[in-house]
């Protein structure tokens, strides 16, 4: 144990808030992969919880290097950085991350994570080094994305299930169109979880694979998406047939399809956001050292791993109050609407993580629960919980680089003679 003891003491505050912050993260983010599932029906909570579980944890510890210094790097000017300043700086996002994230969570609103970092970063570097330090454009463009990324999945989700409806659930024998629609569904999810776990990078088990490489392995796997929904479409149709309860088994099917979608989601999320928890732990450790790393600090497996366990134990505790919010009250689920937002939710996901811009996979989810609820007529959305939701988004930069300036404040004095 004596090697616990030469851990320095910045790096074992940096640890301890890192495990906050991902504990937070978890309790917040687990409604964008879990949310609609057990709003529709397709997952209890207890059963969400435990998926979420074992994909955000996987997500986080195996590809969650690939993109963990993404956020920080491009926030700051770290030539204008010195070794105390980013020390307190990192201390202070978590810090101020976490504890806005903890807020938003005790009131069930869906925040976004990489804002709430974002944010802090920009805050305790424009105060405590400089307002010059601070790469605007990057930011600018970072901002954009929150625009975008829940526009173009709620366009994605409103078209997905128009389709669904028109060509399925609206006709007069909707099995036998699902026998002949089903497959190809199954070969998008397949295929966009693919894409999904490729364009992530897993690293660790050599399958970082190039856009061709990647592409041709999500077809592959696409094609056995095919067989597998064959398969499971006429399992569903027998059942159907003996239970004379057509348009339910219909709804069955695309529970499959929701879960799958979801728990690729759940993968996405944890290695994409475990970065806003365990970069700026990465930085104090090599900070700490007085290690000259460029601005991109290594991520070392005990680093991964906390914030993997954080992530868990958020969504075990309290993940169920914002997962009632995106799956219950901005509308109406089913498993065939709860599908829809998923896919486009992990459509838009990948376009955003090969483009290498760090989106909100909660306002991705949230954008694609108001595209499926706009499907239905403006009726059909709770338009209070949408304004709550939104009011939170807009006070989230704000409220996190205030907290980073006090918490950046506090940190300098602590360590200060």
């Amino acid at each position: 144990m004596s090697f616990l003891a030469e851990i320095p003491f910045e790096v074992w505050i940096a640890g301890v808030l890192a495990l906050y912050m991902a504990w937070a993260i978890g309790a917040n983010d687990v409604a964008n992969a879990m949310g609609t599932s057990v709003g529709s029906g397709a997952l209890t909570v207890g059963g969400a919880i435990l998926a979420a579980a074992v994909f955000e944890f996987c997500g986080a510890f195996f590809a969650g290097g690939h993109v963990t210094d993404t956020v920080r790097k491009g926030m700051l000017d770290m030539s204008m950085v010195g070794r105390e300043e980013l020390i307190y700086g990192m201390l202070a996002a978590l810090a101020s991350a976490g504890t806005l994230l903890v807020g938003a969570t005790r009131f069930g609103l869906p925040v976004s994570t990489t804002h709430a970092i974002v944010g802090a970063i920009v805050g305790f570097g424009a105060v405590g080094i400089g307002f010059d330090a601070v790469k605007w454009a990057k930011v600018g463009q970072i901002a954009l994305s929150w625009l975008t990324s829940p526009l173009l999945a709620g366009v994605l989700a409103f078209i997905i299930f128009q389709i669904t409806r028109s060509r399925i659930l609206d006709t007069k024998d909707p099995i036998a169109q699902i026998r002949k629609i089903g497959p190809i569904f199954f070969f998008f999810v397949f295929f966009i979880i693919g894409l999904v776990t490729m364009f992530k990078g897993l690293k660790p088990l050599k399958l970082d694979l190039d856009l061709p490489q990647a592409l041709i392995a999500s077809t592959l796997l696409g094609f056995l998406g095919v067989v597998v929904g064959i398969i499971l479409i006429r399992r569903a149709s027998r059942v159907a047939q003996k239970k004379a309860s057509r348009f339910s088994e219909v709804e069955r099917i695309f529970v499959v399809l929701q879960i799958m979608t979801a728990c690729a989601i759940a993968f996405a999320h944890g290695s994409n956001d475990v970065a806003n928890s365990i970069g700026p732990l990465a930085a104090v450790a090599y900070a700490v050292q007085e290690v000259d790393f460029g601005g991109k600090a290594p991520v070392q497996p005990w680093m991964l791993a906390i914030g993997g366990i954080g992530i868990v134990i958020g969504l075990a505790t309290w993940g169920y109050r914002v997962m009632e919010t995106v799956g219950k009250r901005i509308t109406e689920l089913t498993p065939s609407r709860g599908f829809a937002a998923e896919l486009a939710a992990a459509t838009t996901i990948v376009l955003a993580s090969r483009l290498g811009i760090p989106i909100s996979t909660t306002h991705t989810l949230v954008g694609a629960v108001l595209g499926v609820g706009l499907a239905r007529g403006i009726n059909a959305i709770d338009l209070r919980i949408v304004g709550k939701i939104i009011a939170s988004w807009v006070a989230t930069l704000p409220i996190a680089a205030i907290l980073s300036i006090f918490f950046y404040f506090f940190f300098k004095g602590l360590f200060t003679p």
